[in-house]
């Protein structure tokens, strides 16, 4: 059976119900502000006149009205003000309402000096403008105040405290008085700051510091949920909140942080759980703009790794300043793909090109070197996971040395300004495989450093949250799954950061580059894991230990209990930016090097004892192989050192230039 949609038949014109109730609707705020303004023009004569209008003004009273009515009626409709919703007025729609009174008194008393029967006196032009600005915004008033108790007497609503009596908090009271349906009523608000106690906010008294035995009381009074608006808070102060609201009893949600704000307005579809992010939350970001514009802006640039959850929020970093032209190469297609389609919704009209391909593929990027000619390499792609390399050794070395080996030397052949590799901190005193290859591949940068006008530079930092592998990933989906939640030891501690604050450190410090530096970004303090692994399953409303099991299973091949950003004796500078540093390493001469990437090559053919023992023969000050002892003879470092010009056996012809 066909839908039909009902109409009203006027002739040969058809008119849709919507239509006529719009309509309606309209004709009604229309005679009402005839009723306003009626009342003020009236009222304005009554206080002048003190009830007893003279009657030889009647007459320029009444065609005085006419006009006003005439102009009023005019400039309201030419301003919107007949169209808007008066249900969700606020400040925009009362500056509207005095800046069209303005104009129609104006036109009015433009009327009497030009039009002797349209004269009035001087006190009724100012006593009806303020009057029908006072009546017009009252009827916007009532309408909301009405709309709004219908909506809370009519509702089961769940009772609830609001932390954040700033900005933040403001927004969102003022979008919960707008929401038709809610399904929340905030009873209570609390602020840390002593300034605001006492005051009120959208009718509600400020209260002071939320401590436990203060939100166990607004429990009992019937609250079930404490929503936190803090945006600027440290994570360290939305720990103790959050811990404060569990032991009360209190479900918590939390609204956007200030990174997320960018509209300027906050809503209550925005509230969300607290995230393990908001428990590790570090001051924003200060970046320098100006000197990441003179990096990217106009520039092309180029992210290896493109798909990765690093690669990925690069590009996405680099778009805010506008660069020519963005490559991506990976040999993800899948990831490629989708980033692709967001790229291009996020920056329609951008030059993108996506690329597959392998970083140890030297044909394949001198391919997309030759074709984007990029001023800017964002060399994020390597093999990062710790126990897996630990298993897979050779692939690590092929893959975060090799690899690394193939892009930079190709990367200066083609004249590219600026290099810079994606570190790590377990890059320092290495005790995995991966680590190692990571270090090496910083020493193969830095042995480029005075051989080419590109201006190579390695960044290091630590654990990003959210990225491919990451620890809060995999307790989460333990926690999902009932537990237990595995711990490799209670003493292990990591450096936390999220992948966006990355991301613009990285770019901060490809702007600072001037060439053969190894940049370090401020993690501030290290996180005990086990401690992290209890937040998540308290967030998640579990007990641990209790509803969700802890395990420490031990640490695996190659981990460390606590990870370090510079190594042994190593020194560092301050940088202009408060949160890089620069380590103080020396260079090594490119022909040391060319040794070790020799020995490396020839220990892929080997086994993966004889890969550790040259690893840790090229790091012999460095390296911590709890599994494999460092060389102890000088012979063997020699023999380890001897160059083999052996790469073509690897799959990895040498950078050529053409």
């Amino acid at each position: 059976m066909r839908a039909t949609s009902t109409r009203l038949k006027t002739g040969p014109i058809a008119i849709e119900p919507a239509a006529i109730s719009s309509m309606w609707r309209r004709v009604i705020v229309v005679l009402a502000h005839i009723l306003v303004w009626t009342l003020a023009y009236f009222a304005a004569y009554f206080l002048r006149f003190d009830g007893s209008v003279p009657e030889h003004l009647l007459r320029a009273a009444y065609i005085g009205f006419v006009v006003l009515l005439g102009v009023k009626g005019a400039v309201f409709w030419v301003s919107g003000l007949f169209h808007g919703l008066m249900r969700y007025a606020g400040i925009p729609e009362i500056k509207a309402i005095l800046r069209a009174s303005t104009i129609a008194t104006c036109v009015f008393i433009g009327a009497g000096v030009v039009i002797s029967d349209v004269r009035v006196p001087r006190s009724i032009y100012v006593g009806e403008w303020l009057l029908s600005i006072l009546f017009a915004s009252s009827l916007r008033l009532c309408v909301r105040v009405l709309k709004e108790r219908r909506r809370v007497h009519g509702s089961d609503l769940k009772r609830a405290i609001l932390i954040g009596a700033g900005d933040t908090g403001e927004m969102f009271l003022r979008d919960l008085e707008r929401v038709s349906n809610p399904g929340l009523r905030v009873v209570s608000l609390f602020d840390d700051d002593p300034g605001k106690h006492g005051g009120s906010v959208r009718g509600l008294r400020v209260m002071g510091v939320p401590g436990e035995r203060e939100l166990r009381r607004a429990r009992d009074e019937g609250a079930r949920l404490a929503v936190l608006a803090l945006p600027g808070a440290s994570g360290v102060r939305t720990r103790e909140i959050v811990a404060a609201c569990h032991a009360a009893g209190l479900e918590t949600k939390t609204l956007p942080g200030l990174s997320q704000i960018v509209s300027g307005d906050v809503k209550v579809s925005m509230l969300r759980d607290v995230a393990i992010e908001d428990l590790l939350r570090r001051e924003p970001v200060e970046l320098d703009a100006k000197s990441m514009a003179e990096l990217l802006k106009g520039r092309r640039i180029l992210v290896t790794g493109g798909a990765g959850s690093i690669g990925s929020e690069l590009a996405r970093q680099a778009l805010r300043f506008s660069p020519s032209s963005v490559a991506l190469l990976d040999h993800n297609e899948n990831g490629l793909f989708y980033l692709e389609q967001e790229l291009r919704q996020l920056r329609p009209g951008l030059d993108l090109r996506t690329m597959v391909g392998d970083i140890k593929d030297a044909r394949r990027v001198s391919e997309v070197l030759r074709a984007h000619r990029p001023h800017v390499v964002l060399h994020a792609a390597a093999h990062k996971h710790v126990p897996l390399m630990e298993a897979n050794p050779a692939e690590a070395i092929k893959n975060n040395v090799f690899g690394t080996k193939v892009v930079a030397d190709l990367a200066g052949a083609f004249g590219v300004e600026t290099f810079v590799l994606i570190s790590t901190d377990k890059a320092v005193n290495p005790t995995s495989v991966m680590g190692a290859s990571k270090r090496l591949a910083e020493m193969y940068l830095q042995s480029l450093s005075n051989r080419n006008r590109t201006r190579y530079v390695a960044v290091r930092f630590g654990n990003v949250l959210g990225s491919s592998g990451s620890v809060v990933k995999v307790f989460r989906k333990q926690i999902e799954r009932g537990g237990p939640v595995t711990v490799t030891h209670p003493e292990m501690r990591r450096y936390f950061m999220t992948i966006p604050e990355a991301c613009q450190l990285v770019l901060q410090a490809g702007a600072l580059a001037r060439g053969g530096e190894i940049f370090i970004l401020d993690m501030g303090e290290p996180v005990k894991i086990v401690d992290l692994a209890r937040d998540m399953i308290k967030m998640s409303g579990y007990e641990p230990d209790k509803d969700i099991k802890l395990e420490f299973v031990g640490q695996r091949p190659g981990e460390k209990l606590y990870e370090e950003l510079l190594l042994d004796g190593e020194d560092h500078d301050r940088t202009k930016h408060p949160k890089i540093v620069v380590a103080k390493v020396p260079p090594i001469e490119g022909a040391v090097m060319a040794q070790a990437v020799g020995a490396l090559a020839e220990a892929l053919d080997g086994t993966a004892d004889e890969l550790r023992q040259v690893i840790a023969s090229l790091l012999p000050a460095e390296a911590h192989f709890s599994s494999l002892p460092p060389p102890e003879t000088s012979e063997d470092v020699d023999k380890a050192l001897e160059g083999l010009e052996r790469l073509e056996t690897l799959g990895v012809r040498s950078a050529v230039a053409s």
